[in-house]
């Protein structure tokens, strides 16, 4: 008896997302690395300079700027009247004067360590935290090292939380319009995951074609913004927010 294989039909509802880039403009600064949405400008914290920015929405003209004691920082977020700030080659979180971008408290990363594809190599050396978000008065922090979103209470410093997210490079997060949801980026392999920090699960994913690379990300109305170390680009991905898989 023979057999002949038959392919399976190829359902519609199986087809990967792929987002639609719009570049916007141009960062003032040389490297963006981690994007923060507020309604008075996106704010943004550069990895080069060490400055942080705040530019207009339609324009990118610099509303604000100021010098931070950060050392090649790559999360910005706001909370609790503060701006935290992911100082990722000291390990450290800096909580920042909101006016002025001075350092008022220096905390240790929670998820420092050499990440993954540096492992074994002479020159490898220990990094910590990238992405950054705040909401209900935690500090949610995306660690590339550790792979995992590490859930922080800002005032004891102690973890509440953590869950693993896909990929190796964990870098921007923004929130999901569902509650307990969060979107992370994985720079290096050009994929954003929407995850249940509960337990990390994933419920939708799409990809983000190559050159260009989602460093810092945030949300604003809805659509994901992101911005690019490498280019310099500023600007929105834009994709369905429904699952394109059942």
């Amino acid at each position: 008896m023979q057999w002949s294989l038959i392919p399976a039909p190829v359902r519609s509802s199986q087809v990967v997302k792929i987002a639609k880039v719009e570049k916007l403009f141009l960062s003032p600064g040389p490297q963006p690395n981690g994007l923060q949405a507020a309604p008075d400008g996106l704010w943004y914290i550069d990895q080069r300079d060490n400055k942080v920015y705040k530019l207009d929405w339609k324009t990118g003209k610099t509303l604000f700027e100021a010098q931070t004691a950060t050392d090649r920082s790559s999360g910005i977020t706001i909370g609790g009247g503060y701006l935290w700030i992911a100082s990722t080659y000291s390990c450290e979180i800096h909580k920042c004067d909101l006016k002025t971008g001075k350092t008022l408290q220096v905390l240790p990363s929670p998820g420092a360590g050499i990440n993954a594809p540096r492992e074994g190599l002479p020159d490898a050396r220990r990094t910590g935290d990238h992405g950054l978000e705040w909401k209900d008065g935690k500090l949610y922090v995306a660690s590339p090292p550790s792979q995992m979103v590490h859930v922080m209470d800002p005032v004891s410093w102690k973890e509440l939380h953590r869950c693993r997210v896909p990929g190796f490079r964990v870098h921007g997060v923004a929130w999901a319009k569902e509650e307990g949801m969060i979107w992370t980026a994985d720079t290096a392999m050009g994929v954003v995951s929407k995850v249940r920090i509960s337990d990390g699960r994933v419920y939708d994913m799409f990809r983000v074609d190559a050159t260009v690379e989602v460093h810092g990300m945030t949300i604003k109305d809805g659509v994901l913004w992101y911005c690019d170390a490498e280019s310099r680009a500023v600007g929105r991905l834009n994709v369905s927010m429904d699952p394109a898989f059942g």
